[in-house]
Parts: structure tokens; C-alpha cells; sequence
């Protein structure tokens, strides 16, 4: 896997981006990040790159000329035309099966905009997917990008050292995760419950899928309504509704 970001503040995404597990992953070359500064495709000597928008009103928008030349740079160096992912809360809202379905690509582009936003003609030519996080507006599309960037890349193989997290967690069949627990046994009083003692497989694996149940229930009720549940899981469901409450 292989993220592009079209940037005009390259060094905010490369800082957070070679840190921790990515950071490590990047180093091993399990997946690889290239930032290109808008900024080297502006035609003046300030690398200027924003104008005042036709028509009147607040702010400065992008220009399309640097955008489309950090775009070709890339384009040319990668041989193929990439999937262009523009981050803004105008897009469809940044999901798991989402992430699943980008690191199946071999190349992403991630273009950041600033200010009010991007020349519509040059968005118009070049991305593919308009995408938000979060109904909210933020300075600039780095932090969404380096977000969906995490979760895409959590999914690519060798990432993880436990090749079975990405699989097993939140939102896994529309579920929120169960609760994890680990030492002490006990700790303010709390103790870890008995079943995650018993090294029972099949009685652990079933409170689990309890617990991600009722925990969805209580705190996501939208995602329960898309889960896949068994006529004895909606029982189970339904015995419980006073906790959840």
C-alpha cells in the first residue's frame, strides 16, 4: 500500500505518520508514505497558491493549477492513474467497510484542502471519492487523511504484529468490541470476570460475542440494527434490555 498526500504542510503528516505502528510499518516497508507540497507547483515566486473566490465572499480558495501539478507529479511517477480521495465534510462519512475497501488499492492519493476550500474544476478532473470523518469542519484535510491513512493501513498484512486484530475488533459484523481486561485480577475491588479465567475457548468466545452485543446495544444502537444476529442472540437481546437502558 502506498499513501499520497497532496499537501501544503507536508511535514504535519510525515511527523505523525513515522511514529508508532506506522512509523514501524513505513520503516519495514509494509506500507510507504509520500507527501507532495502544493506549494512547488505554484507559476510565482511566493508560491502562492490561493485567490479570492469569483463571485465575492469570505476567504481565499485554492487554485487549480498547483493542485493539478502536485496531482500529475504523482501520476507520472506512479505510471497509472490512482483513486483521489478529497477530504471534505461535504463527503460520504469515512467508515470500516470504507477503509476495507481502500486498502484493496495498490495506490491512494489523499488531497488536502485548506482555506474554503479547492477550485471545483480541478476537483472535478481529478478525485474519485469525496470523504468526511465527521460532520464538522476542521482547518485543513491533513488530520481526516492521516485518520483514514490509520485505519486503511492497520489492514494491509504485516502491519499489525497480530494478524488477527484487524479482523476481531470494533464494528467487526456491525459490533462494537467486548471488554478487554488483563492484569491484575483485581484491581479497586473489580475483578476480571471469571469466564476469561476458565480457559474455556467456546464459554469465552460466547460472553464476548455477548458482551459486543449488549455494549452496541447500549452505546450504538444504529450499528445493532445492520448486525447479523442469531434468533438465540436476540433472545439474549431482549433478557437484557434493562441493562442497556
Amino acid at each position: 500500500m502506498r499513501f499520497h498526500v497532496l499537501t501544503l504542510f507536508p511535514e504535519m503528516v510525515e511527523q505523525a505518520m513515522n511514529t508508532s505502528i506506522l512509523g514501524r510499518a513505513i520503516g519495514q516497508g509494509k506500507i510507504s508514505l509520500k507527501t507532495t507540497d502544493i506549494r512547488d507547483y505554484a507559476a510565482n515566486k511566493h508560491n502562492k497558491v490561493d485567490d479570492t473566490p469569483y463571485g465575492g465572499g469570505a476567504g481565499m480558495v485554492m487554485q487549480a493549477p498547483p493542485v493539478y501539478g502536485a496531482y500529475e507529479a504523482v501520476t507520472e511517477e506512479i505510471g497509472h492513474t490512482p483513486r483521489v480521495i478529497y477530504l471534505t465534510p461535504q463527503g460520504k462519512v469515512f467508515h470500516q467497510k470504507m477503509a476495507e475497501e481502500f486498502a484493496k488499492e495498490e495506490d491512494l492519493v489523499f488531497l488536502c484542502g485548506h482555506y474554503e476550500g479547492i477550485d471545483e474544476r480541478v476537483l472535478d478532473e481529478i478525485v474519485t471519492d469525496y470523504v468526511s470523518i465527521g460532520d464538522y469542519v476542521l482547518t485543513g484535510g491533513e488530520m481526516p487523511a492521516m485518520v483514514m491513512m490509520d485505519a486503511i493501513a492497520r489492514l494491509v498484512p504485516g502491519v499489525l504484529h497480530n494478524e488477527t486484530s484487524a479482523e476481531f475488533e470494533s464494528f467487526q459484523d456491525n459490533l462494537l468490541e467486548y471488554p478487554q481486561y488483563s492484569r491484575p485480577e483485581i484491581w479497586h475491588g473489580k475483578r476480571v470476570p471469571e469466564v476469561l479465567l476458565s480457559g474455556h475457548h467456546a464459554n469465552i468466545d460466547k460472553w464476548r460475542r455477548e458482551q459486543s452485543i449488549l455494549r452496541t446495544a447500549r452505546w450504538r444502537p444504529d450499528l445493532l440494527e445492520k448486525a447479523r444476529l442469531t434468533s438465540k442472540e436476540k433472545e439474549f437481546l431482549k433478557k437484557h434490555q434493562t441493562e442497556i437502558q
